[in-house]
């Protein structure tokens, strides 16, 4: 499990890296003015259903039904699966597109009813959305071709295929002023190339795994209909991060300009040990607890889940101390300049240290589900998912008033925490899963070396000049050494507290490179 999430934490760094220029771009082009509150909105809503659908309850459900199937019936049972649910999909997905395109401007008046008053503003972001929408299609067959990857253990085409959506945004931003169209529709264009682009690369990969993909007539299978029992309860288990992102747009759309901008921009930064350690944890980790629950070895399961939270907070925790510390040498740093000024620095840094908070509970909810979906059960995290979407209303229009957008960021992570405790507490209750002795001292080492490791990134910082960020040619060497010292102090003091197993590291590295070729 850890070689796979190596694997997928791997390639999605390189995209998560590859993302920040891409946003850096866009900063410097669009900086936070309506025509980038316009494009968020655009993008946001076909990644919303991606991130429900193609990236949570459909991966939740398909995964360990289709790995039981390869399991126990073979690759060509595995394959009438794998067909039946994608001919459904597709045709699903191009009425759902179809609908889309048409009615978008009252989908728009739901999505983001703050435009309604600034007309020019709406109808950018209805055109740039019908642009973006058929993404939606594209990238959850993508999602279908990476689920049956992971189902073969093959963990990096599908993880590398996000690099694809970077460069094509990249590309159509460049693009633009060379065939006379603006920068903003550019990037909507770019999103569109590259559900293309992934699903060409995705249906390689699976051709070259030896199970090639064809698109039958779709029909309610017994498969099919047991696929989406799982998945219509798990849209919502799966997806409760997004559906409270998708509040935080509403809401934040009724905020003065500039507050979808400056959530996004914080998001992004927030994303990179998100998608870095979450997804590589919760991607390598559902495959691993479906095998070995069908198999019913359910210690070996609750052993595997208890690594997986302490690699998790091991990684995520100092992550999270290290974004509250630093939030505006690093948002300063990466978007300060062209159209995105200090004060839109400032701004961005508040709502990035709210993300901050709720940071490795965003991590924890990827790596609980999985003890869920594993055992075929979406139900649970429904209820769950409902009360913390409806506690994460509340607590945006509570927070709204006196923090205007850090308080719509700071709800998302109340609730995420909220999302993660009760997810553990259900699995503990049910026997499920229950921490050992070494996931309790572990954790408590862990969170004293990343508050010891917080405490020094602030005193440096207050140390350090604040211009010497800001200055060009400095910054960037200047951020990289603060960080740097943040992570030399932190694997010091976890080492130091025995927060990590440095001969359980050496073994796995020792394994890796006799694996190498």
């Amino acid at each position: 499990m850890l070689r796979s999430v190596v694997t997928v934490g791997a390639w999605t760094g390189a995209s998560r890296i590859l993302g920040f220029v891409r946003d850096i771009a866009i900063a410097a082009r669009l900086g936070a003015g309506p025509e980038a509150d316009a494009f968020f909105v655009a993008l946001k809503l076909p990644n919303f259903f991606r991130r429900l659908f193609g990236e949570g309850a459909f991966a939740a459900a398909f995964v360990p039904m289709f790995a039981g199937s390869l399991a126990g019936e073979g690759r060509e049972a595995a394959r009438r699966v794998a067909e039946g649910a994608l001919a459904v999909m597709v045709a699903a997905l191009a009425a759902l597109t179809l609908l889309a395109i048409v009615f978008m401007p009252q989908a728009m008046t739901v999505l983001a009813p703050g435009f309604v008053r600034d007309p020019e503003r709406f109808a950018l972001a209805v055109e740039l959305t019908r642009i973006t929408f058929p993404y939606l299609l594209l990238i959850c067959v993508v999602a279908l071709l990476s689920g049956v990857l992971n189902g073969l253990d093959r963990f990096a085409a599908a993880a590398g295929a996000p690099v694809l959506f970077n460069l094509c945004l990249i590309a159509g931003l460049f693009a633009a002023p060379v065939i006379g169209i603006g920068a903003v529709h550019g990037l909507a264009w770019g999103v569109a190339a590259s559900g293309i682009a992934q699903l060409v690369l995705l249906a390689v990969a699976v051709g070259a795994a030896g199970l090639p993909l064809r698109l039958p007539r779709p029909r309610l299978t017994p498969e099919v209909r047991a696929l989406l029992r799982r998945m219509v309860p798990g849209a919502i288990g799966a997806g409760v991060t997004q559906i409270n992102l998708m509040i935080d747009v509403i809401i934040a759309s009724l905020l003065p300009q500039g507050a979808i901008a400056f959530l996004y921009y914080a998001d992004r930064v927030a994303q990179l040990p998100l998608g870095v350690i979450g997804t590589a944890v919760g991607t390598a980790l559902l495959p691993v607890l479906s095998r070995q629950v069908r198999s019913g070895d359910g210690m070996k399961a609750i052993d595997t889940q208890n690594r997986a939270v302490e690699l998790a907070l091991l990684l995520t925790l100092p992550a999270a101390a290290g974004l509250i510390a630093c939030a505006l040498p690093i948002v300063s740093v990466l978007f300060e300049r062209g159209a995105f000024g200090a004060e839109q620095s400032r701004a961005t840094a508040l709502a990035l240290a709210a993300y901050g908070v709720g940071l490795p509970a965003f991590v924890l909810v990827k790596v609980f589900a999985p003890g869920f979906f594993a055992r075929g059960d979406t139900a649970t995290p429904v209820k769950i998912g409902i009360a913390c979407v409806a506690l994460n209303l509340a607590l945006n229009l509570a927070l709204i008033g006196p923090l205007g957008h850090v308080g719509v960021a700071l709800a998302t992570s109340l609730a995420a925490w909220a999302n993660a405790g009760a997810l553990a507490f259900v699995l503990r209750r049910h026997g499920r899963w229950r921490e050992d002795g070494r996931l309790v001292s572990r954790t408590l080492r862990i969170a004293l070396a990343a508050l010891l490791m917080a405490l020094a990134l602030w005193a440096v910082r207050e140390a350090m000049a604040d211009d010497l960020l800001l200055l060009r040619g400095f910054r960037w060497g200047a951020l990289a050494a603060l960080l740097g010292f943040g992570g030399a102090v932190f694997a010091g003091l976890a080492l130091a507290f025995r927060a990590a197993d440095v001969a359980e590291i050496r073994g796995y590295l020792r394994r890796r490179r006799s694996a190498s070729p």
